[in-house]
């Protein structure tokens, strides 16, 4: 590559985050400065080498500002947009991450979590880590996705009772049945009943269950009402244990702590949120 290309695409770059854009695809640079797709590759190989480069996935490239060299990428929610309009997905910032953006502070988040129609590999971009996790039917809970603004744009998250429902869809991500606890504390004042009860549609009863019973511990047992209505709805409702993963027969032989008639819920167990 001749080096009038190399300067060309590295004065593109520096054009781009003047205007405030820190995403391009390869075909993009490829048309606008009119070289061919191995000069992109090429260029844009020596900027990652130097750190002003990152490639998340091919074909897509993300730029890092002078402030975030030392991180090694912007913040995630700079081009998490961008990067899944690239893949061709839906998506929604779900899970941890959605509740600390929604107001819940008792624990820094570790990873910036995706919920997204395919299953897709995780990314280390710096020192942040995105995890992706799989939802096959996302029409079912577009309800519940808000769009809200970035330094660069906008994306989407969910909202609070859809957070709260796919915090009980896989408890294992959320940092086990004490820690969301603490999260749905956080978050449970701002809980619109009529909504939490619509989008419990798109879960399985048990996670109804279990998150009706959690809001009722924790004194919220207005805001669950329509949800108990939704739930009833249906076959005879069977009673499920609070942790799934305790659903096994030894555990099963212990005497619960509790059992809910309201929720049919076992708790075999006394939590123990943060404090």
């Amino acid at each position: 590559m001749i080096p009038d290309q190399r300067s060309a695409f590295s004065s593109y770059v520096t054009r781009l985050l003047s205007y405030g854009q820190v995403v391009f695809t390869r075909a993009r640079a490829q048309e606008a400065l009119g070289i061919s797709k191995g000069a992109v590759l090429d260029a844009a190989e020596k900027l990652q080498k130097r750190g002003h480069l990152i490639s998340p996935r091919r074909g897509i490239y993300i730029i890092v500002p002078p402030q975030y060299l030392a991180w090694g990428a912007p913040p995630p929610s700079w081009y998490i947009d961008a990067l899944m309009r690239h893949e061709g997905r839906s998506y929604y910032v779900g899970l941890l991450k959605a509740a600390e953006l929604h107001g819940a502070t008792h624990q820094a988040v570790m990873e910036f979590q995706v919920v997204t129609d395919k299953q897709l590999r995780r990314i280390r971009a710096g020192r942040a880590a995105l995890a992706f996790y799989y939802r096959k039917d996302m029409d079912a809970v577009a309800a519940g996705i808000e769009e809200h603004k970035t330094d660069t744009g906008r994306m989407k998250v969910s909202c609070v009772e859809l957070t709260m429902l796919d915090l009980l869809r896989y408890p294992h991500v959320g940092g086990g049945l004490d820690h969301i606890v603490t999260v749905l504390s956080d978050l449970a004042e701002r809980v619109d009943a009529k909504k939490l009860a619509t989008l419990s549609g798109a879960f399985e009863r048990s996670v109804a269950q279990r998150l009706g019973h959690l809001l009722c511990r924790l004194g919220y047992e207005e805001s669950t009402n329509t949800l108990h209505d939704v739930v009833l709805q249906g076959p005879d409702l069977p009673w499920v244990e609070l942790e799934p993963a305790q659903a096994g027969a030894a555990v099963r032989s212990l005497p619960p702590v509790e059992r809910d008639e309201r929720w049919r819920v076992t708790v075999r167990r006394v939590l123990e949120p943060d404090a």
